[in-house]
Parts: structure tokens; sequence; C-alpha cells
């Protein structure tokens, strides 16, 4: 079973094929020339990222078999260099980290989060940090950044405090993160309120139940916008996401 329980994976082994079902597809037309591994990885982790562990049973079974050719039902068939995509495919569905880096998101009603996102990200960059990432969640395709989630190893979310509970966009992403099981990553926290800030907690719990995530210690509180104080607890956190 990889996706549902109807979805099948069979192997052909006259001609070594492995017919992967739901397993090994993409988004995207076949004639569009683009690289496999985005659009498979958001394809994954938007639609089979639940069922890991069927899909590491599925490769420990595969793993004994000679593979020549893999046909999905959804994208190209893959004939060379099928390593590449096995190994993919056994660290999403481990839910190990792909990449050492950090995808912030972050949702923003006045600007002024957005100013402290951004002010993360420069930090960052100019701290050496390889990969970043920076999404505003009310304006991107929500499952290009779940799928860049689970790509780093670490997640900063950024939300004002909003009826003394999240802003919509980041609950809702948090529900999308949380309903894929996501695992093994560290998370970083900017909240904004000015009153009543709570949205760090509030994030905490909402991740409560996840298995294996760290959360930085350095959680930024921003006071309605960006000051000396909470610029230098931001640079804290960048500091913090780099060791």
């Amino acid at each position: 079973m990889v996706h549902w329980p109807e979805v099948m994976v069979a192997y052909d082994a006259a001609d070594k094929i492995l017919f992967s079902a739901d397993a090994f597809g993409k988004f995207g037309a076949l004639d569009c020339d683009e690289p496999w591994d985005d659009e498979a990885r958001r394809y994954y982790i938007g639609i089979v990222g639940k069922y890991g562990a069927q899909v590491q049973a599925l490769l420990k079974k595969a793993a004994a078999l000679e593979i020549n050719m893999i046909c999905p039902l959804h994208g190209p068939v893959l004939t060379e260099n099928l390593g590449h995509y096995i190994s993919l495919y056994d660290k999403w569905s481990s839910y190990t980290p792909e990449t050492d880096g950090v995808v912030i998101a972050y949702t923003s009603i006045y600007g002024n989060t957005k100013k402290a996102a951004e002010l993360l990200y420069s930090k960052l960059m100019e701290k050496g940090c390889g990969y970043v990432r920076i999404f505003d969640l009310a304006r991107s395709d929500k499952y290009t950044v779940l799928a860049e989630a689970f790509r780093c190893s670490k997640l900063v979310l950024a939300s004002p405090t909003y009826n003394s509970e999240l802003f919509p966009h980041t609950r809702a992403f948090i529900d999308m993160l949380c309903e894929r099981g996501y695992k093994n990553r560290t998370v970083g926290i900017i909240e904004n309120g000015s009153w009543a800030p709570v949205a760090a907690n509030l994030v905490r719990k909402r991740m409560d139940d996840l298995k294996n995530i760290t959360f930085a210690e350095n959680a930024v509180t921003v006071k309605s916008a960006l000051n000396a104080v909470s610029a230098v607890a931001v640079e804290a956190l960048a500091d913090e996401l780099l060791r």
C-alpha cells in the first residue's frame, strides 16, 4: 500500500520493471523539461507524505529486486540513475532532512512580522547559511512551502497574534504539517503582538504531538514593530539555527 489501500505496486520479473503506482510520481506534464526532484518532492509530501511507514516497507521489498525501470502512474518513466530516485524516496519516507537549511514561513498583518522574518533571512545569509527559503503563507503555494519544510532540517514560523489565536494561514499550515507527521526537525518561532503576544505558545501547543521536534530556545517576541531589543533576539535565533 502506497497512498491508498487499492494502490498496489507490482514487479515484472521478466523485464525487471517496477510498476510503482503512486510511488515515484510527480506533478507536471510529460513534455515539460524540468528537474524531477522538486515536483516529485511536492507530489510526495502533498499526497503520499502521511504514509511514510508503508513506503519504507515497499523500499525494503524493492531492495531485494533487480530493477531496470520504474513506471509510476503519474509522471515520467524512470530508466536511468534509479539509485538517485530511490535514495530520495528513502529520505522522504523516513522523515530525514534532505538539506541542512532553513525555511522561514511567515504571515503578517501590517508588514512588521514580515520585516522580522526578512531580517532573520538576511542574518542567516550574512552568516553563511547555505540554503534559506522565505515564504509568505498568505501568498505562496502552501504545498510548495510544505515540501520545502520537509526538505530542510529547520523551520521558522513567524506569526502575529490574531484574536488571541494564531493567524489563520499559520494555523492552517501547521495543520498541514501535523497531518503528514512532520518530525525530526528544529522549529524556531517569531511571534508578534502589541499587548498579549501568545503565538509562540500556541505554535508549541499545536505541534505538541509531533515526534522529535526541537524548539529553538531563542523565541523572538516582537511588540508591534521591530526595535533594538527584538532585532538582537532575531540575530540570536539566527546564531542558534546555525549551530
